[in-house]
This record gives C-alpha cells, structure tokens and sequence, in this order.
C-alpha cells in the first residue's frame, strides 16, 4: 500500500481430465448448443459490456456492474462498478481478484490463476474512479461494504462459474481479500492473500521501527540512511530544484499544504520505499557517500525510489480513496529516524487526514481492524498468506492460532513487496502450491509433485510489485 512508494491461475480438459502439470493449455470452446459466454455474462443483471479484448486462448471482457452505494439501504442509488473477466472455461476454477485499488482493462493472470489455470475475474474497489458514486458519500468507503461488492459480483456470476473459487490479491489487495473472506466466509474456497499489511492496533508501530534496524546489511542500510538525512540537509538547493520541477509540470501543493511539507514527506518515505520495491543488490545503486555526492546524485536516488511528483494535488488525489481508508479504519504506520537530528525534519510522517481534502470527513474506527485480526486468528479457513522478508508492511502481519484450520503464514528469503508463492522455500513452495490447488479442486497428485497447471506467460504473468501509495499517519 505504499507508493513512496508510489511507485501489493484450467487443465487442459474438464476436471475430470488431468493434464500434465506445467503444461499449457488453450481456452476449449463450450459445450455444443451453450450459450457464448459473452451472452451468459451480459445475460446477469446489471451487468453491461465496456470492451471485449482478444487473447490466445483466453476470451477477455472489460464490464461494468450496477451496484448499491449502500448495500445496506440500496434504496439510497447506484453505481457503476468497472470489473474485468479472463474467461477460460467454465468447466474451470475462477480467481477472484482486486488490488485494493483501479482494475487493469489489460490481460493479466495473477500467480493463483496461473497455478489452478483458470478464470479470472477482477473488480476495481469502489471509489476508485471510475467505479465512484456521484455525489460521493465517503462514509460508503468502508470495508464491510467493499466485502459486499465482492459478495454480490460473487452471487451474480457463481451460476456461470459453477466450480470452485478462490480469492486473491496483494498489499490492500490482500487485505481486501482477508476482509471479503471475514464477511463472507462461505463465498470462496480459498484465499491467498500476498503481503498483506495487518494495523491492528494504529498507534503502536515499533514493529517497524525493528524492522529497520535489522532489515538487510548495515553498510546497505547505512547508505540508505545516509542519503535520506543528506537530502533534508541540503533541502535547500533542493527545494529550489522541487519549486521548478513543480512548476514545469504544473504541479501544486493545496492538499499536503506546502510544498516544504511534500519535500519532507517525500524524502521520508525514501528508506522505506527502497526496501518495499527494490532487493538487497540494488543498494549498488545508492551512493556510497551521501556526504559528498552532488545534490543531482541525491535528487535522482530520492526521485527514482520515492518520487518527487507523488506529494502534488496531482499525485495524491487517484488515492485518496486509499487515503480516506488509511485515516478511517485501515490504519497506517509511523516510524520514526533516530540516525537524523531533530532540527532537520519539521513535520514528520504525514497523517492521512493530511492527505485527504479538507471537505472530507473523516473520523478513525479502532475496532475495525482488531475484528478481522481476531477472527482471522481463530477462523481462518483455507487461507494462505505470502509476505517478504524485506517487506516494511510485513512487520505488521496476520497470524494464525490454534482455532485457524488449514490456514498458513509463509515468508520469501530475500523478497519484498512483491513476494510470492514462487519465491518461497521449496518444501513451503510445494506445500502452498498443493493447497491452492486442492482448494481449487484440481489436486495434485502429491504435495511434492505439485506445480502450476498452466505455463507462464510472459505478458499474462508479469510479477509487477503491487505498486501503491505511501501508508503514513
């Protein structure tokens, strides 16, 4: 969830037919005398066609969804929620997927749909535009109601999609899909949630703090706190830089209030950004001595991790959606810099009130993550969680107890935010690939002989680090 930071898968025939496992297959036509499943899906009501778009072997359908602003009283109108469908075959599992955040309208696989090779389909998370009521009431934006949008697309399609079905997603994806599951715990038969952040109580964050007295190398993390207390040093020359690049670009500054508190905030979220997006070889890329590097070179390692455009009224205002979360019941951290001397930062991690227009309201809800973290402890059913060992937002993580049933917490050596089933250990990556995959009902053979049932695509599988916005209080 984080963007400074900016920057969190249908054999080859019916199920009763296994292929070999790892072996690609082309989408089968349906059975002789059904109806396309372009007609099955606009035959739903409230569903409408946006675009259909080809790909070998798959059919691919940008839609849009009539949904309730308020699930609870549906009476107060509707929106216009815009979902994707990957159609393999009906015959086939489906993923259901978000990111937390908009949904892509290009072709794209995610690890558990490569995994059980099946359907995908995929909703943008209300709010985000276009999937926005109009007017907006922002007190619609809450995670109980997100899980309802997933719950209802559910319900509206499982008589097209009669097989088993999965949720995933990563970061506020995988949150997402941990919140859906905590609602609606008998719509999926599985969940695998990657890297998913869990702020269970929000102002209680040294987690973070030990995360990064420990995370990587000294020298790595020397370099990178180098840097970070060099470019609040010379702010400055630097802001001056800032100023014109702001004005180059047309870039203002009314919602973060300054463009001295988005300097700030965007060097704050340089160390963090680095080990959220980037792996222990890349501080090969920083410079080695902070002290005497040009402020050009500090620039540029700060702008290519943390991103001087993000803290503008035109870098924030696509999350405030995220934002408004953040602030109201999701939660975000807040650590702190004992290596830089207190004169030299001024305001600290923004909150996200700071980050939200002022017309907004908001107000923060503390138990609503303490009742997902307490069931997901004593409930959690079929569910898989992915973290990186390099990953900030792993510090604060969901855990399984004794009450959880077939329910796992697995770390990726050496991984960041994106982590991944295929970057875990090999006995780890057996075992998460064989349940996946019974949960899907398409069992391997044996837990060691599991493996994805579909080849890798290298435009369908790209393993993008979910990129999102900067979680700070």
């Amino acid at each position: 969830m984080r963007k400074a930071l900016r920057w969190l898968l249908a054999l080859a025939v019916f199920i009763g037919t296994l292929s070999t496992a790892g072996t690609a297959t082309a989408a089968q036509p349906e059975a002789t005398g059904t109806t396309d499943i372009k007609d099955q899906l606009l035959a739903v009501p409230g569903m409408s066609l946006i675009e259909e778009k080809p790909y070998p072997g798959y059919r691919f359908f940008v839609l849009d969804y009539t949904q309730p602003v308020d699930h609870r009283d549906p009476s107060k109108g509707t929106f216009q929620q815009r979902i994707t469908v990957l159609h393999k075959d009906v015959s086939r599992p489906t993923v259901f997927y978000t990111s937390g955040y908009n949904v892509s309208t290009t072709p794209g696989r995610r690890e558990p749909t490569q995994i059980v090779d099946g359907n995908q389909v995929s909703m943008e998370y209300r709010f985000f535009t276009p999937s926005r009521p109009a007017p907006a009431d922002w007190s619609k934006l809450d995670i109980w109601q997100a899980a309802s949008d997933q719950h209802r697309i559910f319900q509206a399609l499982k008589s097209v999609y009669t097989k088993k079905w999965l949720a995933t997603g990563g970061s506020k994806g995988g949150m997402t899909a941990t919140y859906y599951e905590r609602f609606y715990p008998r719509d999926m038969d599985g969940v695998v949630a990657y890297v998913a952040p869990n702020d269970v109580v929000n102002d209680e964050d040294s987690a973070y703090d030990r995360f990064f007295t420990q995370v990587g190398t000294k020298e790595c993390r020397d370099r990178l706190n180098a840097v970070q207390r060099e470019a609040l040093v010379r702010r400055e020359p630097l802001e001056k830089k800032y100023a014109a690049y702001a004005a180059d670009n047309g870039y203002t500054f009314h919602t973060i209030g300054s463009l001295d508190r988005a300097y700030e905030a965007v060097v704050l979220d340089y160390v963090w950004g680095f080990w959220q997006y980037s792996l222990l070889r890349d501080c090969d890329t920083v410079p080695a001595d902070a002290k005497t590097a040009t402020d050009q070179a500090i620039w540029d390692s700060v702008d290519s991790i943390s991103g001087f455009s993000f803290y503008t009224d035109q870098g924030l205002e696509p999350y405030t959606p995220y934002y408004y979360q953040a602030g109201t019941q999701l939660g975000a951290p807040d650590i702190h810099f004992p290596y830089i001397e207190k004169q030299y930062i001024r305001y600290g991690y923004e909150t996200p009130r700071n980050l939200v227009p002022r017309d907004i309201p908001m107000r923060f809800q503390p138990y609503a993550m303490r009742d997902v973290d307490s069931w997901v402890r004593h409930h959690a059913h079929h569910m898989l969680f992915v973290y990186g060992q390099n990953d900030p937002w792993g510090a604060e993580r969901f855990r399984v107890d004794k009450g959880a049933k077939d329910a796992y917490v697995f770390t990726a050596p050496g991984l960041n935010h994106g982590a991944n089933v295929a970057g875990l250990v090999a006995d780890q990556k057996a075992l998460a690939t064989a349940r996946i995959l019974q949960w899907a009902g398409v069992p391997a053979a044996s837990t060691a002989q599991a493996k994805p049932l579909a080849r890798f695509d290298s435009k369908l599988d790209v393993r993008d680090v979910e990129r999102e916005p900067a979680l700070r209080p």
